[in-house]
Formats: C-alpha cells, structure tokens, sequence
C-alpha cells in the first residue's frame, strides 16, 4: 500500500478539524467505546444481517479520513480498518483523539489496523502494539518476517491484541495458504491470519479453502475478487470473477469468525472515484448473506 498524502500533512488537517470544533481532551479509548456502543446498537434494518461488514480504508486512499468517513457513512458501513496513511502509528494524544472524533461521529468502529511489517527488533514491534493499546484496536493485520515469531509471541501475549497475517500476491512471502498455515502453527493463539481473498486468487489459490484449513485463526479478511487467476488482474465486482461469496460467507459461519473481527471490502481500483463500485460489491455481499443467513 502507498499513501496519497504526506503524514505530515494529514496530522496537520487532524489538528485544524480539532481546532474547528471538535472535543480534543476526550481520551482515545473513550471516543472508541462510544463508537463501539453506537455501532452494536440494535439496527432491525440491518442489511448485512448482523454480520460486520466494513472496509479497509486503502480502498478510499484518495481521500483524507473526514471525506473518507463521509463516504464509508453513506456507503451504511459502521466498520473499518484504518491503514497508516489515514491512521498513522505515531499518532497519539490530540491528534489521535480527533481522528477518533472523527470515527465516532461518523459511528464508525475501529476494528483493525494495517498492514505493518514485523522482523527480529522487539522493541520496534512492541511500539506497534502500543500503537494498537492507545487506539484500542484488537486487531493488527501484518506481514511479519519470519524471524519476528518469537517477539510477536510474547507481544501477543503481554497485550492481548491479534496480529493477522495478511497474504499477499504470488512470490510474497506469504503467497499460499500453506504459507500461513505454516507459519501460525504453533504460536500464540493470537496469531492468525487475515485473509486477502483477490491475492489468493491471483496466487490460484482458493480463500474459501483458506478460511477453513485456518479455522479459530481467521481474525481479518480483504474481499476482493480478481478478473483472472494470475498475477497481472485488476478487481472486480465481488462475486463478478472468481470469489465464490456465498462459499466465503458460509464458511466463516463454520469457522465461526470472532464477532469481533475486522471483515472488511478492499477495492483497490479506481482509486480517485471507487464508490460505485464498492456499493455494487456491498449490492453482492448482501444478496450473498440473504442465502447465508444472519451472523453467528
């Protein structure tokens, strides 16, 4: 993933949002408690059928995170996962209370954040999961190096937040489902996965496979669904190419993904103008889950 705008520059609009009106001393963990509360309000016209359906904010990349909130509203999400350019890892204090203003607001809750890098430096890994403490954030989605198991044992551990491994296209080091399955196996019960559903396409790989041979590790998942079975695709329609979305939904209720995880649309193209398409693909999730049936 690559940023659209500069740290900088978004910390900065944080803050002048903030100074327009917002309620900075609010602390963070605080403002997501309120989004939580609003978000697992009662809703009997719930379309998704209780199921968390949300977005990663990648898909809206193009917009600073009040526009994309604004659309996430109008899109009827109440989740996200945040990535760094919307949610930097620095932030703290003012600027990530006004960020989180701006989730609550919207009532929008925070379910995980992503996709960060862990390798051999415990400390270095261990301000990521600070991070997540300050942010309240169950959920880390991650691509760690092979020598970062040992760390992120004890970090899972002493916090009690999830790192899910997120797969990413073919020749990534996690490019496979046996590439996850393996390197979750015997570690921390809070190290799973988050399934990218268009990369294990591209990798001819099957997500609705993957969910299962992962079952009590699926924290997270990106659908997506990919035009060809190859490296070289382009998104398209959920349920439009090779992702079977009735498969997906039916074996997350097997697996019986963590009512608290992070289920999220990633549309990847079109960046400056994504939002038809991202509401056709929540047309299809909800035609998809009316055959499925209600969460949990």
């Amino acid at each position: 993933m690559s940023s659209r705008f500069h740290r900088r520059r978004f910390l900065a609009q944080a803050a002048s949002a903030a100074a327009v009106g917002m309620t900075l001393p609010m602390l963070a963990s605080s403002s997501l408690a309120s989004a939580s509360r609003l978000s697992a309000a009662s809703r009997d016209d719930d379309p998704f059928l209780g199921w968390p359906i949300g977005a990663q904010s990648y898909s809206l990349r193009a917009f600073d995170l009040p526009q994309a909130a604004r659309h996430l509203q109008g899109l009827g999400l109440h989740y996200v996962e945040l990535f760094s350019a919307h949610l930097p890892l620095e932030a703290e204090g003012e600027s990530l209370a006004a960020i989180m203003e701006i989730l609550s607001n919207a009532d929008i809750e925070l379910r995980a954040h992503g996709v960060s890098g862990f390798n051999a430096d415990h400390e270095g890994n261990r301000k990521v999961f600070e991070f997540a403490k300050r942010a309240g954030i169950k959920t880390i989605t991650a691509n760690p190096e092979p020598n970062s198991f040992e760390s992120l044992d004890k970090l899972c551990e002493e916090y009690g937040v999830r790192v899910a491994i997120h797969n990413h296209g073919p020749g990534a080091l996690y490019d496979s489902i046996d590439s996850v399955v393996d390197a979750v196996k015997d570690h921390h019960p809070l190290i799973g996965a988050c399934v990218d559903t268009g990369h294990f396409i591209r990798s001819k790989e099957d997500p609705v496979e993957a969910v299962r041979r992962l079952s009590g590790r699926v924290f997270a998942l990106h659908v997506k669904d990919e035009e060809k079975q190859e490296a070289n695709s382009q998104n398209v329609i959920i349920g439009s190419g090779h992702l079977d979305l009735v498969g997906l939904f039916k074996a997350l209720k097997e697996v019986e993904f963590p009512h608290d995880g992070a289920l999220s649309l990633e549309y990847e193209a079109k960046p400056e103008n994504p939002i038809d398409d991202m509401r056709q693909c929540l047309e299809a999730a909800k035609e998809a889950l009316s055959e499925v049936g209600q969460f949990g």
